[in-house]
């Protein structure tokens, strides 16, 4: 239903504008968007438990200058100046809400507006641009032609909105197109929902193994495939260097043990015949689900919900591995949310982008298509193709234009080998990062001045 974004934000508006003051407005818009992200996110509450309510509200509270903005621009009578104000003001005031509620320490960037268009590369194709945040931008503009097209009453007003849905749609028919390059045999290795660690791990071999002379190019398992450390347990790091011999390929796996020095890691390792060639430790940890935020405060949750019982550590920052002929950026689970971290690695050289997932606690919820879903996302918005493996979830596989590739269901268990075309190109987003939300603080510190001015000269509002 990615069409309901473009105008499933009009009924709040229309709520909004209704309201006797603005501070009512605002306050309409905090319920609004907390039941959003209430709904949107059920599925934390195992973790979470009741702090989910709490969680909920605050982040909801993100849109309190939303809703008064847009009662000030929008209540009363409209002329057509104050629509066009509102169509650029209101997106703006949105994706500053957006871009806090993304601080990994609030939960990251979950249901975001703009990624309702994952599997519409036409509608996406403006993340190239401007990330995700200029999808969203685009989204609300149009919602608010609509309003502003009712409440003008007037056949011309419709052209607005019908423009700015076609923004996508015309750039991604002539905007560049990717570099031709040759394509890569990926497998994507899903074994299911199997609590017992050793059993998982079992499970992954035993379907690796079944990919002998299939000419793979890489093998890719999902998050905590392999429960020991491979410097502790060099047994095992040997067998896996065979299996990948034996396939022909390097296996991306992953790690959750606890390493030598005593802390618990998350690390994606690239095997090759030779044996480990590198590894990257996960850098951005899951709040309550990998560590607890002030434990001191709140490790009471652990008693009460599944939160971590221990702290995992982080890493150091993005990794590079390197094949024989490929270049890997690996993410692990979590970070598959953020935009900024694609961009660190492709910066950095990698071909292919490769996310590692699982996503057991949430079986069987939206969690597990969500976080598929945001892979499209990311390959739209730094233009190199990228391939998830959830050991228990959704796997995906697309292209360097957001087209769907491989999809495997949470319910499906099995691999996914998925001819990867490594076509890429430099996206504005790449070159020039977040300055959609360096050009929505300027427009809000803009309107801001402004509205004080006309205040100070005692104009009517």
């Amino acid at each position: 239903m990615w069409w309901l974004a473009w105008v499933g934000v009009v009924p709040l508006l229309l709520v909004v504008r209704a309201a006797p003051t603005a501070v009512q407005g605002a306050a309409r818009a905090w319920a609004g968007m907390s039941g959003f992200v209430l709904a949107a996110q059920y599925w934390l509450w195992p973790s979470a438990g009741p702090l989910l309510v709490v969680l909920a509200a605050a982040l909801g509270a993100l849109w309190l200058p939303w809703g008064w903005a847009a009662h000030r621009l929008l209540s009363g009578q409209v002329a057509t100046r104050g629509v066009l104000a509102a169509v650029v003001v209101l997106p703006s005031v949105w994706v500053l809400a957006e871009a806090v509620r993304s601080w990994d320490r609030l939960g990251g960037p979950w249901a975001l507006l703009g990624a309702s268009q994952w599997n519409q590369p036409a509608t996406l194709a403006p993340a190239s641009a401007g990330g995700v945040w200029l999808v969203s931008f685009l989204i609300v503009a149009a919602n608010t032609a609509v309003v502003g097209a009712v409440l003008l009453r007037s056949v011309r007003a419709v052209a607005l909105p019908a423009a700015i849905v076609a923004a996508g749609p015309l750039w991604f028919w002539s905007g560049p197109a990717p570099a031709d390059q040759p394509a890569v045999r990926v497998a994507l290795v899903q074994p299911g929902d199997i609590t017992d660690g050793a059993a998982r791990q079992a499970a992954g071999e035993t379907l690796t193994r079944e990919l002998t002379g299939q000419r793979l190019d890489l093998v890719v398992w999902g998050e905590s495939s392999v429960v020991v450390d491979l410097n502790s347990d060099p047994e095992v790091g040997a067998r896996l260097a065979e299996l990948s011999r034996r396939v022909g390929a390097g296996l991306l796996v992953n790690v959750d043990a606890r390493a030598a020095s005593g802390g618990i890691y998350k690390s994606a390792a690239l095997i090759e015949p030779d044996g480990v060639r590198g590894t990257y430790a996960k850098t951005r940890l899951v709040p309550f689900g990998e560590y607890v935020p002030f434990r001191s405060v709140l490790g009471w949750a652990t008693r009460h919900t599944d939160a971590a019982a221990e702290d995992r550590r982080r890493g150091g920052g993005p990794v590079v591995l390197h094949t024989d002929a490929l270049a890997v950026g690996p993410l692990i689970s979590f970070e598959a949310l953020f935009s900024d971290l694609p961009r660190r690695l492709v910066n950095m050289g990698a071909d292919l982008l490769a996310y590692q997932s699982a996503t057991s606690t949430y079986q069987n919820s939206w969690a597990q298509p969500q976080l598929a879903s945001m892979i499209a996302v990311h390959a739209v918005e730094v233009g190199h193709p990228a391939v998830h493996a959830a050991t228990s979830g959704v796997s995906s596989a697309f292209d360097a234009d957001g087209r769907r590739l491989g999809w495997l269901e949470a319910a499906d268990r099995g691999v996914a080998v998925v001819d990867v075309p490594l076509n890429s190109r430099t996206t504005g987003y790449q070159r020039f990062g977040d300055w959609v939300i360096v050009m929505a603080l300027l427009i809000i510190t803009a309107w801001c001045a402004r509205s004080a001015r006309r205040s100070w000269r005692g104009a009517p509002r």
